[in-house]
């Protein structure tokens, strides 16, 4: 009897120890983050400009930007460059320098915050809702350690200081971002580009800052990609009658809301360096309809193609709908046409009033649910607001080619 007694407790133990294993197992996948980890997240704690939900951001966007900004200013008055000089563009007048640092930089700081709060709750969703079957929880879980130890890794952070500073200033910035006019950070020569002191602070410190913030969130959609596809290859628990018409993955559209802010940050960049060339180097905004759409293509492709991950799945529950909905109208329809109209009825119960027409109603709208199902959860709204957070930075710049007067007319005339 104590042996018997011993080994139920025994038993007792393992399940508890199984049952609490399965629990934090669950709560792993329900603190997953985009943005509280790696190594520049863990200096940022150090430091006080960050804790572990990224609230402090109106401190960090101050000193991050001014750490960027505030020593060009300083040292563009300095050379005599802020103003006036020898520069076709003096430093007040630079404007893609200043939307880059005072509104790019907290835009992308802001899209931390906006991230980490909607991107927690969307990984929660697919437990919430009971999309994940109990046998494939633990490649669930899998999928979003796998992510997070990515997310962590020393190595990738170093290998994108490495590329920051190897291909984002020695090439990209210096063969096709800066401008060959004189600034107020180099002077052109046939030997090359000559850097001020201001220069030489935006070309090493300032810029690679920025670019090492925007890189960083290439990186982290990367990881976020590769998060959706390690779970579209999990056989999801889809419904195809579900309301959303996507088999419950409606929520997956509210990505678009949670990047919208680097998506504007984006908007605003493009911006910048179009008016820089529209002021100072004779272009027109039209110059650049190959950059706006290239763009678009680009942030439609990082943010709304991974949902598209999703689309067989989709396909193969919406031809498993119609056709087990299918069976079932067959059968309902059957029974409905046997009773009502073959004499099937009992003659003291009434046609009026009688749930069956209801039912047959009801089930004909099911069906209709399942043969609109979509082939992936993107929404109209969704790609408008991404749209719409690109293209708004550049619309004030039509006014360079029009004056607001008439700009004015023209979309009253429009509306009206």
């Amino acid at each position: 009897m104590a042996a018997i007694k011993k080994d139920k407790h025994l038993t007792l133990a393992r399940d508890a120890f199984i049952s609490s294993a399965a629990s934090n197992s669950i709560l792993v996948d329900r603190n997953f983050s985009l943005v509280l980890g790696g190594p520049l997240f863990q200096l940022l704690r150090r430091a006080h400009l960050s804790d572990d939900a990224p609230t402090l951001v109106r401190k960090r966007i101050i000193i991050i930007s001014l750490f960027a900004w505030l020593p060009l200013l300083i040292l563009s008055a300095l050379e005599g460059q802020l103003l006036g000089g020898n520069a076709a563009v003096p430093f007040l007048m630079d404007v893609e320098v200043h939307i880059r640092f005072l509104v790019a930089i907290p835009l992308l700081i802001i899209a931390e915050l906006v991230v980490h709060r909607r991107m927690h709750t969307l990984v929660e969703q697919f437990l919430e809702r009971d999309l994940i079957p109990e046998s494939d929880l633990t490649r669930f879980n899998t999928a979003i350690t796998s992510a997070l130890r990515l997310r962590n890794s020393i190595l990738a952070e170093l290998l994108l200081i490495a590329l920051v500073y190897i291909a984002g200033i020695m090439i990209i910035w210096r063969q096709y971002m800066a401008l060959t006019a004189v600034t107020w950070y180099a002077t052109p020569s046939g030997a090359g580009s000559t850097l001020s002191l201001a220069g030489m602070w935006f070309a090493y410190v300032s810029l690679p800052v920025f670019q090492f913030l925007l890189i960083r969130w290439y990186f982290r959609l990367f990881i976020w990609m590769r998060f959706l596809r390690q779970v579209s290859r999990i056989k999801l628990k889809l419904i195809p009658t579900h309301p959303d018409r996507v088999g419950g993955l409606g929520f997956l559209s509210n990505t678009v809301y949670a990047f919208a802010p680097l998506a504007l940050a984006h908007g605003a960049l493009l911006a910048g360096m179009f008016a820089n060339r529209i002021f100072y180097m004779g272009a027109k905004l039209t110059d650049f309809k190959m950059e706006t759409a290239s763009l678009v293509i680009f942030l439609f492709c990082v943010v709304i193609g991974p949902l598209l991950m999703f689309a067989p799945q989709l396909a193969e529950a919406k031809r498993r709908g119609i056709r087990e909905y299918g069976t079932l109208a067959q059968c309902y329809v059957r029974e409905f046409d046997n009773k009502w109209l073959r004499g099937g009825a009992s003659a003291d119960e009434p046609l009026l009033g009688s749930s069956d027409i209801q039912s047959l109603a009801d089930l004909g709208n099911s069906i209709e649910v399942v043969k609109t199902m979509k082939s992936a959860p993107v929404t109209k709204d969704s790609i408008l607001l991404l749209l719409a957070a690109i293209l708004a930075p550049i619309v004030p710049l039509a006014l360079t080619m029009m004056p607001l007067e008439e700009l004015l007319k023209k979309l009253l005339g429009i509306l009206f």
